[in-house]
Order: structure tokens, then sequence, then C-alpha cells
């Protein structure tokens, strides 16, 4: 029996970036997809609901009480039908909705009927997006589970410049279509047996009782890591510095602070461990001393000795053994150079490389683009992924290597 089409409902609101809602509703038709469009009332003042009528062949749900031939409760039908809530754009005042469970049209009343997942590309001004309120309300999505598709910095329609600018639509379809896929796919259980154990987050490193150094890891690649991986049937650890994300299911979660309670947090489980994934962005200095008090605001400079943290792919890299142990090497340049010293002199069998600086690969988002650096093979570059298809690939080459037996 042949698989029926792929079920998304696109959400569209009220900001200029409407007209692009056209594109994403074209590209996920292309790819296969059957698109029911639901607009906003504001929507409606940029785009004519008869565009997305005429691209989707279905009518255009604009009004929770229109009147229908048919008898059956119109949200709780598409609700229970559709693999993938996509809203894009999602406005300031949709995301303040969706986060407090407001329903006062078609498209909220589906959000909080649908079991379906969600994905939520914002668009608004600058000022909009890093108000308290909006981040505040997309922690609040993101920790029920909804995936994200962040702005994009650059020139907004208000003159102003950052980021709010809808993502590009190729970024949103290929992150729709990966969640639907995942989801449709019957879940493989080929770690069955493994033992994987995987860091996550950033460290931090006490100057004194009030300030730190850290990084800006979310921790996101991590805990995807580690949910993919209990979902394809392993035992999973967990090893987390401090982030603002809900522990996956099913996962063993260890957290830890400093570098070096992450290094004997880890040393305390690897024996166990036959797969080891450090995603986890260390902390590679901290300060020799620590205040015990609050350090004071002078009129001279402040100068701070630093001492180098414990190296834990270094050292996980002289006791592996027969495990899989796969580094990950975010850089700002020279990412493939910087990348093959890394697996060379940390003993890893597998660097995943990634440059943060490219659109869609920095931290805190939720995609990535990576390269796979691996011992007498050419680097292969991947696709811009979400973080979970990323996790995926990941995992796959975790069960390649084991095997072929290409350990070193």
């Amino acid at each position: 029996m042949a698989r029926r089409k792929m079920r998304i409902a696109l959400g569209v609101t009220g900001c200029i970036g409407a007209y692009k809602a056209a594109e994403i509703l074209r590209g996920l038709q292309q790819r296969g997809a059957s698109v029911r469009v639901a607009m906003t009332r504001h929507a409606c003042e940029f785009v004519q609901p008869l565009t997305f009528q005429a691209l989707s062949g279905e009518a255009v749900i604009t009004d929770m009480f229109a009147a229908r031939e048919q008898s059956d409760i119109q949200h709780i039908t598409i609700a229970q039908e559709i693999d993938l809530l996509l809203v894009a754009p999602a406005t300031a005042n949709i995301l303040a909705k969706f986060a407090n469970g407001i329903a006062d049209d078609f498209l909220t009343t589906l959000y909080i009927s649908t079991p379906a997942p969600m994905l939520v590309a914002p668009a608004m001004n600058v000022e909009m997006w890093n108000h308290p309120a909006t981040q505040a309300n997309v922690a609040t999505l993101r920790n029920r589970g909804v995936s994200f598709v962040d702005p994009e910095a650059g020139y907004l329609a208000c003159g102003m410049e950052g980021s709010g600018r809808l993502a590009e639509v190729d970024r949103i379809v290929e992150s729709a279509l990966n969640i639907v896929i995942a989801r449709r796919e019957e879940p493989k259980r080929d770690l069955a047996g493994e033992h994987v154990l995987v860091t996550a987050g950033p460290t931090i490193e006490d100057i004194d009782p009030v300030r730190f150094i850290s990084n800006r890891s979310s921790g996101k690649m991590g805990y995807a890591i580690a949910a993919a991986a209990a979902k394809r049937g392993a035992r999973v650890t967990l090893i987390s510095g401090p982030v603002k994300i809900a522990p996956p299911a099913d996962v063993e979660v260890i957290p830890v602070r400093s570098t070096a309670e992450m290094f004997n947090a880890v040393l305390d489980r690897f024996e166990k461990a036959t797969i080891i994934i450090k995603a986890a962005a260390v902390a590679d200095y901290r300060p020799m001393n620590q205040a015990t008090e609050k350090i004071k605001k002078n009129d001279g400079r402040l100068t701070i000795e630093l001492e180098k943290t414990e190296d834990i792919l270094s050292e996980l890299g002289l006791r592996k053994g027969n495990r899989i142990l796969i580094g990950f090497a975010a850089e700002t340049n020279d990412t493939i150079a910087n990348a093959r010293k890394k697996l060379k002199e940390k003993h890893a069998d597998l660097i995943v490389a990634n440059d943060v600086t490219a659109e869609g690969a920095g931290f805190d988002t939720d995609t990535n683009i990576i390269t796979f650096i691996k011992h007498d093979a050419e680097p292969e570059s991947l696709p811009i992924l979400t973080k979970t298809g990323a996790a995926d690939r990941i995992l796959d080459e975790a069960i390649s290597l084991k095997t072929s037996n290409q350990l070193i």
C-alpha cells in the first residue's frame, strides 16, 4: 500500500514576511507535501487568501466560525490529520498566545488541539524579537518541544538592522520536512545493547561569586544526540553543563557546572560506555585563583591570570580502548585543518566540525551544518540539517565505525 502524502498545516500571521509563506507552500508541495493554510485576520491584510487557495488547491481557513457544508468540527479534524503544524511567519503576538494557551482564533485553537509536532519561524522587528517577554515565550515553547527556525540578521522592513528577518525559505522547508520524515519513519533500534555517553552544553569557570567565564553553547546539539540515541535503543548517560533545555526522555542526566566537574563525571562513567560523544563546549581556561568575595571596580586595570582546564577529549583518547570516541570542533576559521589536527592529537575516531560563523550553524540555533573528519578519508560535508537530523547522522557514523572496525 502506498504511503499517504505528508500533511502539513501552514499558519500565516500578520507581518510583511507573509508574502514568503507562498514560497514556503510551493517548496513543501514540490517535496511531496499536501498543505492546508490557516491565516490570521491580520495576515489577510498583507496577502489575500485567494493566493494561498490557488496555490494549495484547498480552501483557506480565515474564520473560526465560518459557515461550512460539513458538520465536523474543522479544527479538530485538521488537528488529527496533520503531520506538522508550521507557522511561518510567526509574530510576537502569536508566540505570546501559543505560550500562554490563548485560543481565540482558528490557528491558536489548532495549536492546542493537535498532537502533531510544531515548527515556528518567527519574523518581527529586532527589538520585539529581543524583548524579554518574547524570549520568555520562546523559551516556554521550546521547553514544550516546539521547534524553531530562528530569524536571521539583516535589513528589516522597519528600516532597522538586526535579528528578526524571516529565515530563508529553503531552511524552513528543509526543517519542516526533516521533522515530518523523522516522525513518519519506523524508529530504528540499531543502538540496542550500546551505552552511549554524551556531554553537552557549556561549562562555567567562576571568577568570583557573581562573575564567570563561559561560552555561547546552548546544549541543543548534545541533547539532540542523547534523545536520538535513546530512541534508537541505547542506554544513554548525558553529562550536561548549565542549559535551559528540558532533559530528554529515557536518558540519565548528570548536571555539572565546571570543566573539572565534567571531567570527573565523565571519567567516573566512561568505563561502561561503548560510544562516547563529546558535544560539550568546555571552557579551555579558568582563573588560577577564584575570589571568595565580589571583586570591586577601581580606577586601575584588572588582570585575571588563567590556567588551562582539564582536556577531557584528550584524556579519553588515551583511555578509549575499543570504544568509539567522537569529538566536536566548533571553529571560526580553517575549520577542516583545525579539525584534522584535533582528530590526530586527541586520538579520536571522528571529529564533527562546524563553522559557527556560518548561517544556520552557530550557537543556539535549531539547525547545524557539519562536516565529518575521519582518518584516511576525505572530509564529508553535509547540507544544513535540523539538530535532530544531524544527531541521527552522527549516530549513523558511530555505528558505521563500529561495524567496519575502523577505530584507531
